[in-house]
Order: C-alpha cells, then structure tokens, then sequence
C-alpha cells in the first residue's frame, strides 16, 4: 500500500488575522522557489532607481557626492536615505546614514567608500562639511519580490517580512501570493523555515515579526 504524506493547507498557521485584509498582503513569490503556507518570507528590491544625492537645505561644504549604487548586502530599500554630518573634520569629515525608516546604517568618512545598502563616496572639497550639513538620495521603482527568510543572505530577504499563506509553487516563474504581514497571531508549530535554522535564528525571526504585529504562539 502507498503512503501518502500530507502538505499543508491554506492558512492552516493562522491563529487569528485582522478584520477584513488588513493582515494580509499581496505578493510576488521569487522564481526559482516551491514555497508551503507558512513559510517566514523574506523579501527583495528588483531593479529599483536610484536618484543622485540632493542637498537637504544649504549645505557649506562643497565636496563632489559621487553616484550611488546598491551596496554589497543587496538589502536596498524603495524611499528616501538621508547622510548627514556630524563631526566636521579638515578635509575629512564624519557622516551618519539612515535607511528610509530611520533606521541607522553606519558612519562614514570623506574620501572612503561607504558601502552598506546603498554605496557612494564623498570627495573632499575647498571647503570642509559642516555639523548638520546633509544629502538625500531617492531610491524608486523596481519590484518587491519575497522569498524564504534566511539570516545568510545578502539580497535584502535576510530581513524578516511576514509569513506565506498559502502554498506557492514559482519553481519555473514568478508566482502571485499573499502574505500575512500585520495584526495577525501565528501558532509557531505550523511555521516553516530555511533548512537548517536554529533555534536562536527562529527566535530572532519571531521577534522581528513581533514588532510588525505578527504574533508567534
């Protein structure tokens, strides 16, 4: 006789969800990837635009802002980063980046590459930077797409984004699918992770979907 294995239903993980969609997200599952409702997703930023540095106000350092890139961890985000000074140096100068939600990225100095999410350089100028002079740089368009949430990654889904509801098969294409992603309890049991997660990386994960009102129990 054959054994049959059964795979998991349709929002079989969900505890409870918000009243109407609230909850819920529509999303593009990545190519290359047959995903199980319950799946932790991460999530990345597909061909995005990115603008050159703008001055916010009246900056008094006059050194060139070279063109920016997305940097090396690949986690580059649609919105706006903001750089600005903080420790006037001759002919250098000290500078802090934020990512689009405030979040602090990491210092940086005149003249070396600052290389995080996004990637560029600031060249000295006749006149030094001042405390509070600052850039913004506009990143927009491209496509976000999820995939399997993995710590290990480098393409912006080793940042948690929410938990697949459904069964996505997008082995061969991008696929159409939802996510839960807010105001929402989750039984842990029933999530699915990355082959060879941790304990410590699943708790991790489950306290980043804590903090966007994803409960796990």
């Amino acid at each position: 006789m054959s054994t049959k294995t059964e795979g998991k239903h349709c929002a079989e993980f969900l505890v409870s969800e918000a009243n109407g969609y609230r909850s819920r997200e529509a999303v593009t599952v990545l190519s290359g990837q047959n995903l199980n409702a319950g799946a932790v997703l991460g999530r990345k930023l597909v061909s995005p635009t990115i603008g050159a540095a703008a001055a916010l106000g009246t900056n008094t350092g006059n050194g060139a802002f070279g063109s920016v890139t997305a940097g090396a961890n690949g986690a580059i985000q649609r919105g706006a980063y903001k750089v600005s000074f903080v420790e006037p140096t001759t002919n250098l100068g000290t500078f802090v980046v934020y990512d689009p939600n405030g979040q602090y990225l990491g210092d940086g100095v005149v003249a070396a590459a600052f290389d995080n999410e996004i990637t560029f350089t600031i060249a000295d100028g006749a006149t030094d930077f001042v405390s509070g002079d600052a850039f913004s740089i506009a990143v927009t368009a491209g496509t976000y797409k999820v995939k399997e949430y993995n710590p290990a990654n480098t393409d912006g889904s080793q940042r948690v984004y929410g938990v697949l509801y459904d069964n996505v098969d997008a082995s061969s294409a991008d696929k159409a699918g939802v996510a839960i992603v807010r105001a929402a309890e989750v039984r842990d049991a029933d999530l699915s992770w990355f082959s060879g997660a941790t304990t410590t990386q699943k708790q991790t994960a489950k306290d980043a979907l804590a903090a966007a009102g994803v409960i796990a129990r």
